[in-house]
């Protein structure tokens, strides 16, 4: 069984790499990685001090219901290893059973991919401001959380914890990867969002928009890395209480969002610290994402 709360791993047999806003990865050798889904929470690109219960284990078995769902699709980092294929030490399997994954060694890319298919968080403020999402133009008279005409591609930067990931022109990847490879990176990111999208939709989630990450093999072919269509990477609306023109109830991290908006913070380090009830309201809301989706 998962620990409840695990706010950061601390395994000595094997070199950490990095501690991101949520996952820690380690070296196992020169192929392949160990990636510990914590139980951290980032919102508005700062970690927060306080881990949300069960978090990293929801994360982790909904990441691999997705990667076997659409490997077919899209080759992603997954290796079918057990977790005692390298960590030999029980009690160290203890602390990250159930959050741990042993995945390849890739070369990751520089920008985050982003599949968007509603109007909604900052792409709706854009909108409002300019007509236009991530310089996209779109038709006049949207609605905050309206269905755009089609998916688009919004691909960002990625930023280092702390730092705010920020919006690019499609031509910034072009100009970084090169027309074929940035051609490929939006054509799979969106027919990704797009199967998982209609999937969903039949179990009464409606994934408004999500973050992809890929990477590239020795061959220089795109592999799925990191995280595949979870609460932390997507807006998942149900689709019951979906009403264009407000911002939709979520079962994602939104919530908090929602609620450290209320409050008279910066958006800068440190975060305030969150109420056990906002805590324990998020982690159902991430469970309940699962249930849907996996069941």
């Amino acid at each position: 069984m998962p620990r409840e709360r695990l706010y950061q791993s601390d395994l000595t047999s094997l070199p950490l790499l990095q501690r991101g806003k949520v996952r820690d990865v380690y070296a196992v050798d020169d192929e392949t990685l160990l990636v510990v889904t914590t139980d951290r929470l980032s919102a508005f690109d700062v970690v927060l001090s306080d881990p949300i219960p069960g978090k990293g284990a929801v994360l982790t078995r909904l990441s691999d219901f997705w990667f076997k769902r659409l490997g077919a699709r899209q080759p992603n980092q997954c290796l079918d290893l057990p977790l005692e294929a390298v960590l030999s030490d029980p009690d160290e399997r203890e602390q990250v059973a159930g959050r741990a994954s042993v995945v390849r060694r890739l070369a990751p890319l520089s920008f985050e991919a982003i599949a968007r298919g509603y109007l909604i968080g900052s792409g709706w403020k854009d909108y409002q401001a300019t007509g236009q999402l991530c310089g996209i133009s779109l038709p006049d008279g949207l609605r905050q959380a309206d269905p755009l005409p089609e998916p688009i591609f919004t691909p960002s930067t990625k930023a280092a914890a702390g730092d705010h990931d920020e919006n690019v022109a499609f031509e910034a990847v072009v100009d970084d990867l090169g027309r074929d490879l940035a051609d490929e990176l939006r054509k799979t990111t969106l027919s990704l969002y797009k199967e998982a999208a209609a999937y969903a939709r039949d179990r009464g989630i409606i994934i408004a928009d999500t973050k992809f990450e890929f990477g590239l093999d020795a061959a220089g072919r795109l592999v799925w890395i990191d995280e595949a269509l979870t609460p932390d990477s997507s807006r998942f609306w149900p689709a019951d209480a979906y009403r264009p023109g407000t911002s939709p109830p979520s079962f994602d991290k939104q919530f908090v969002r929602d609620y450290l908006e209320t409050l008279d913070w910066d958006k800068t380090a440190p975060a305030p610290a969150l109420p056990e009830a906002i805590i324990q309201q998020t982690a159902e809301r991430y469970r309940e994402a699962e249930a849907r989706l996996c069941h």
